[in-house]
Formats: C-alpha cells, sequence, structure tokens
C-alpha cells in the first residue's frame, strides 16, 4: 500500500495514478496492482511486492480485470496462423509471472515455452503450472543474460512486463539479442503508460522507432486494444527481428 509522508497507508485512492474510470468493484485489486507500479519504485522493490503477492495475484488479476495474457495469445495465432507451426516454435515468455499467458498460449497450441521471471514467489506460483520447461529468475534489461544464447528464440512475448521500475527502455536490445532473425516480438502494455511512466514517456517509442531505423528490426503492428486491464486500453506492439 502507497504511504504518506509519516509512513501511514494511504487509502486515498485519488493520489494513484490511472485510478480515474476503473471499475469502483475493482478499486481494492487496482491498489493491489498500484503498488507493484507506483511512482518511484525500485527495480528491487517491485520484486518484493511481487512475491509478497504472489499467492493473490490470480485472484487479484482474473481474466476480465487484467487481460495481458489472452490478448498476447490472441495476437500471436493471428500472426501464426499454422496449427502445425505453433507446437514447434521456442518461445519466451518475459516477465511471465505467475504463467497465466503459457495458459492462454496453451489453448492454441503453443507447447513450447520458457519463462524469464524475476520474482521467486512468482516462479513458484508459474512453475507448478507445468506448462514451461525452462525457468530463468533474473529480469531482462540488466545486462546480457549470459543463461540465453543469441538467435536463439523463435518468438518473445511480454504482457503485463511493463510499468514503472519494471522492463526499461534499453531491456529492447535484450529482446533483439536473444530472437532468431525472422523472429517475432510481441509487447502487450496498459497505453497510459507511454504517457506518465517517466521511463518510456517520450522515450520508448522513438527508441523502437530508431532501431527500425538502424534496420534491426520492422515494426509489424502497432495496435490500441480495449480493456486491456481494469477496463483501460491496452497496446500491442510486434515487430520482426531483420
Amino acid at each position: 500500500m502507497d504511504q504518506t509522508a509519516t509512513g501511514e497507508p494511504n487509502n486515498n485512492s485519488s493520489t494513484m495514478e490511472g485510478i480515474v474510470g476503473v471499475p469502483v468493484e475493482d478499486k481494492k485489486q487496482y491498489e493491489n496492482n498500484y503498488n507493484a507500479h507506483k511512482a518511484g519504485i525500485s527495480h528491487d522493490e517491485m520484486v518484493q511486492v511481487y512475491t509478497q503477492w504472489a499467492g493473490n495475484y490470480d485472484k487479484d488479476l482474473c481474466p476480465g480485470r487484467y487481460n495481458g495474457p489472452e490478448i498476447a495469445a490472441r495476437a500471436m495465432s493471428s500472426f501464426y496462423k499454422d496449427d502445425d507451426i505453433r507446437p514447434t516454435l521456442k518461445i519466451l515468455d518475459v516477465a511471465a509471472g505467475t504463467g497465466r499467458v503459457g495458459v492462454e498460449l496453451d489453448k492454441f497450441g503453443f507447447k513450447l515455452f520458457d519463462a524469464l521471471e524475476p520474482s521467486p514467489g512468482m516462479l513458484e506460483v508459474l512453475r507448478k503450472r507445468g506448462l514451461y520447461a525452462l525457468t530463468y529468475e533474473t529480469a531482462i534489461g540488466h545486462g546480457i543474460i549470459a543463461e540465453i544464447e543469441t538467435n536463439f528464440y523463435d518468438a518473445l512475448v511480454i504482457a503485463g512486463g511493463m510499468g514503472e521500475g519494471h522492463i526499461p527502455v534499453k531491456a529492447v536490445d535484450e529482446m533483439i539479442r536473444i530472437v532468431k532473425p525472422g523472429g517475432m516480438i510481441f509487447v502487450i502494455m496498459r497505453e497510459e503508460y507511454l504517457s506518465y511512466v517517466p521511463e518510456y514517456t517520450g522515450k520508448l517509442e522513438p527508441y523502437m522507432e530508431s532501431l527500425v531505423d538502424e534496420g534491426l528490426w520492422a515494426k509489424v503492428q502497432r495496435e490500441v486494444v480495449a480493456n486491456y486491464s481494469f477496463n483501460k486500453n491496452g497496446v500491442v506492439f510486434i515487430y520482426q527481428k531483420i
């Protein structure tokens, strides 16, 4: 829970960024989510929040409140239309959380996916699903991930991993490194983060475009989607590594 200057819990939801438009019945769950995204949160603090929240995460961010995993799976299935190809693709789920993206991918016939997630508590829940082959307890954007070879994955997906204290802009370089030439990168995030998260405002999309200009990847799609989370719009970015 956010705190006042005296260290007491701050229950005034009007101080929470993005609270406007959230259904009244979902405001407690929004507050729980906000704790992991509040202004100024560090990476280590964010990881700790998720570890403490892991046991209730799927209940608080159930389908309907948070639809990022479903949106991600639909985006991937719309690109990979061949049912015979889907089970053969090696996919990395970045900021995988409790593994809900894997649950949705499995429904569409994707079978080979690994998880990268810095929170041990979230990974514990994810591993119990029995869907992921490899799990990496680390974050992206803090240097090269030595355990993952260059040009290794056919596709990379992020759903819900962008936010204050979460994945930095510089992580895009590592995303490109670990995906094969011709491979796909799917980033699904809350649209408004592009306008009020300092790490992304005027930085994320310009950097993505600069890499297009450099010939490192090509933009396939930028689509705003409704009801990504808490009745708020999301944005789906799809890029192909060159």
